[in-house]
C-alpha cells in the first residue's frame, strides 16, 4: 500500500533533565483538529526511530530507543545525543526552561474514516519520527521525565581514549541509522524533502498532484493511487471535488466579482437548506403593585429557511494546452470559472428573486425603504436620514453599498453648512474610503440612480444577510464531446444559498417614481 502523506500530531508537557520518556499520543480523545488515533494503530511501530527538532530532518538531535503501545497510549523513551550533536545541547537547555514543552509525532496515514463533527478516526498508520516542538496538537500527551547526563570530571578521568572512541562510534552509528530511516521514508512516500522550513516553497500535496493529473489526462489514464487521492469528498451528482488549494484559489477570485461576500456573513452547510430560528415576538413587562396579579408574558419564535441553489458552467480547453507542461492549466481554468461564477453570483446576491437562485439584498421582502424625495437626484440629507433611520446597534457596524456610477455622484455631495465632502478618502493603506464615517462597498450589480430604483443600501450586512456554500466547486472532465475539435470540456458546479435574515438591520434608498 502506498503512503498518502506525512502528518504531524501530538502535544506534551515537560519536567526537568536529559533522557526523555513520555506518552506521545494518549488514547481516548481527539486532538485540536478533531483527529483521534485508535488503539492498535501503532502496532507496527518499533524503535529506534529518529528524534527531531521541529520536524526538520536537518535537526536530528537524538534517538527514540523504545516505542511501545500501552492501554493509555503510545509511550516513547529516548536520548538526546548531547555529547555528539551540538544542537542537542541547545534543545536540552530549551526543554529544561520549558521553552519547548511539547512533542509531535510524524506519521503517514494508512487507514482513516471521517468523524462526526470534523476530523478523522485513524486506525492504521506508519510512525516515522517524533519531534520536540513548542506547541503540539494533542494537549493530553506529556513528557514524563527528562534526565541530564553531564560527563563529570571524575567520570571522565576513569575513561580511556579507547572507551571514548567506542562511545563516539556508537553515537555516529545511531545518527547514520536515523538518517537512513528518514531517507527510506522519503523514498516510500516519493516526496523528497518532505519536511520543510516555514519559508521554503511548499511542495503540492498528493491530492493537488492527482487533481492536476486529472485535468491533464483524465481519470482513465491515472494510476490507482492517484485516483484514490483524487476523491477527497463525496459528490452525489458525479464528478470530482477540487482539492483544497484549488477551491481556495476560486474563492479568493470570487471576491473581485461578488463583493457582497466581503460584507455578509459566510457559512457552509452539508444540507440542501439551512433553517435559522428567529424571535418574532418579545415578552411584554408592566409595572405592578406589591400584591397585584402579574400578567402572562412570553416570547414568540419562528424560523427562516434558506434553500441552497446550484449554478453550473463549462470551459473548453485545447488538448495542446493540457499537454504543455509549461502552462499552469489550473490557473487558466480557475480564472475562467471564477469570472463566470462570480458574475452570476454577484447579480443574485444583490437582485436575486429566489427562483433557482439566492434571494438578493435588494429584492428581499421586509427591508425598510427610505424615500429620496426626488426622481433624478440624491442629496446629502437623503443619506443622513437613511443612516440614522437605522437603530444605533446596527448603525455602528453599518456599511454602504452602491455601484461605481452612484458612488461618483455621492463623492461630489457636500454638507450644506460647512461645504465639506461627505465622502472621505482612506488615510490608511488597505482601508476603505468612508461616507459619513462608514465604509463603502462598491457592488457593480447595484442599480443606477433612476425613477423607482434602489441605488444605495446601508446596514449591518454581517448580521442582516447570510450566504451559505453547499459545494465549493466540483469538476467533471469530458474528453469526448469536443474531441473532434481538439478540446476537452470541463463541467463545473457550485451550490450557494443566501437570504436576508434580519431585515431591520438594513435600509435601502428609493428614488421617487
Amino acid at each position: 500500500m502506498q503512503l498518502d502523506r506525512l502528518e504531524f500530531k501530538a502535544a506534551f508537557m515537560v519536567t526537568d533533565t536529559g533522557e526523555i520518556e513520555g506518552i506521545a499520543w494518549p488514547f481516548g480523545s481527539a486532538d485540536r483538529v478533531g483527529d483521534e488515533i485508535m488503539p492498535g494503530s501503532f502496532a507496527k511501530a518499533i524503535g529506534p526511530i529518529p528524534m527531531l527538532a521541529f520536524h526538520d530532518q536537518k535537526e536530528t538531535v537524538g534517538v527514540w530507543d523504545s516505542v511501545t503501545e500501552t492501554a493509555a497510549g503510545l509511550v516513547v523513551k529516548g536520548r538526546l545525543l548531547i555529547n555528539e550533536v551540538a544542537r542537542a545541547k541547545e534543545i536540552l537547555a530549551l526543554v529544561k526552561e520549558k521553552a519547548l514543552p511539547a512533542l509531535s509525532i510524524g506519521f503517514a496515514t494508512r487507514k482513516a474514516a471521517p468523524r462526526k463533527g470534523g476530523g478523522r478516526t485513524i486506525s492504521a498508520l506508519d510512525l516515522l519520527e517524533v519531534s520536540i516542538v513548542a506547541i503540539g496538537m494533542h494537549p493530553g500527551a506529556l513528557i514524563s521525565s527528562v534526565k541530564d547526563f553531564p560527563m563529570t570530571a571524575a567520570i571522565a578521568e576513569t575513561k580511556t581514549v579507547d572507551d571514548l572512541a567506542i562511545e563516539l562510534k556508537a553515537a555516529n552509528d545511531n545518527i547514520a541509522m536515523v538518517t537512513k530511516r528518514l531517507e527510506t521514508a522519503e523514498t516510500a512516500l516519493a516526496r523528497p524533502n518532505i519536511i520543510r522550513a516555514a519559508n521554503d516553497n511548499v511542495e503540492p500535496t498528493p491530492e493537488r498532484k492527482a487533481f492536476e493529473s486529472f485535468v491533464r489526462h483524465g481519470a482513465e489514464r491515472m494510476q490507482a493511487e492517484e485516483v484514490k487521492s483524487l476523491v477527497v469528498s463525496d459528490d452525489t451528482r458525479g464528478g470530482y471535488l477540487a482539492p483544497a488549494e484549488f477551491t481556495t484559489e476560486i474563492l479568493k477570485n470570487l471576491v473581485e466579482f461578488s463583493p457582497v461576500r466581503t460584507a455578509a456573513r459566510i457559512g457552509s452547510t452539508s444540507s440542501p437548506s439551512v433553517i435559522l430560528p428567529k424571535r418574532t415576538g418579545t415578552p411584554t413587562a408592566s409595572w405592578v403593585g406589591e400584591t397585584e396579579t402579574r400578567s402572562e408574558t412570553q416570547s414568540a419564535y419562528g424560523q427562516i429557511e434558506i434553500p441552497v441553489h446550484e449554478m453550473a458552467a463549462y470551459v473548453d480547453v485545447s488538448v495542446q494546452l493540457l499537454e504543455d507542461a509549461a502552462i499552469n492549466v489550473e490557473s487558466e481554468v480557475a480564472s475562467d470559472l471564477a469570472e463566470e461564477f462570480g458574475r452570476l453570483e454577484g447579480v443574485a446576491l444583490v437582485n436575486g428573486n429566489g427562483f433557482k437562485k439566492p434571494i438578493g439584498i435588494m429584492a428581499a421582502a421586509g427591508v425598510p425603504e427610505v424615500n429620496a424625495g426626488s426622481t433624478s437626484a440624491i442629496v446629502a440629507d437623503n443619506l443622513i436620514s437613511m443612516m440614522y433611520d437605522l437603530p444605533a446597534f446596527y448603525r455602528n457596524n453599518g456599511v454602504w453599498m452602491m455601484n461605481g456610477t452612484t458612488l461618483a455622484v455621492v463623492m461630489k455631495l457636500k454638507e450644506s453648512g460647512t461645504g465639506a465632502y461627505l465622502w472621505q478618502p482612506s488615510i490608511q493603506a488597505g482601508q476603505p474610503a468612508t461616507l459619513l464615517g462608514r465604509p463603502i462597498v462598491e457592488a457593480v450589480d447595484m442599480g443606477d440612480i433612476a425613477e423607482n430604483a434602489f441605488p444605495i443600501a446601508f446596514g449591518d450586512f454581517n448580521r442582516g444577510y447570510r450566504v451559505y456554500d453547499r459545494v465549493a466547486m466540483s469538476m467533471l472532465r469530458d474528453p469526448y464531446t469536443q474531441a473532434t475539435t481538439g478540446k476537452v470540456r470541463f463541467h463545473a458546479r457550485r451550490r450557494v444559498g443566501a437570504d436576508v435574515v434580519m431585515a431591520e438591520a438594513i435600509r435601502k434608498l428609493k428614488i421617487a417614481a
